[in-house]
């Protein structure tokens, strides 16, 4: 089977990393570190990184860019990271991301990428 290249893209809410305790934080990071190692071992992972919450939108109207500033302090969820991967199926892409420790309390896109 042919593999095919999937991004995951990585949604929290920063204050629940900010009220975990040293201890939490640590454990966190280190499934992180074990599904990286494990992907980067096997060669699916393409690339992998954490974003800043600071964000600029750009929209272009009548010919004019308007830029404002996002994502909001309203917004509970922010688009935190993003792994891409190259696996055997949409199902392995799924299970890398219901490991990812931010879908047990945040969020996990996954998109085929195309071409």
């Amino acid at each position: 089977m042919a593999a095919v290249k999937y991004m995951l893209l990585i949604y929290n809410n920063p204050a629940v990393i900010e009220a975990m305790s040293q201890d939490e934080r640590t454990g966190l990071f280190a499934q992180v570190d074990e599904i990286m190692a494990e992907l980067t071992a096997s060669g699916e992972l393409i690339r992998g990184e954490a974003l800043s919450g600071a964000a600029k939108t750009v929209r272009l109207r009548g010919g004019v860019a308007a830029t404002t500033d996002g994502p909001f302090v309203e917004a509970k969820e922010q688009f935190a990271g993003y792994l891409a991967v190259d696996v055997a199926s949409e199902d392995r892409a799924l299970e890398i991301a219901a490991r990812w420790p931010d879908a047990a309390w945040g969020g996990m896109e996954v998109r085929q990428i195309l071409g």
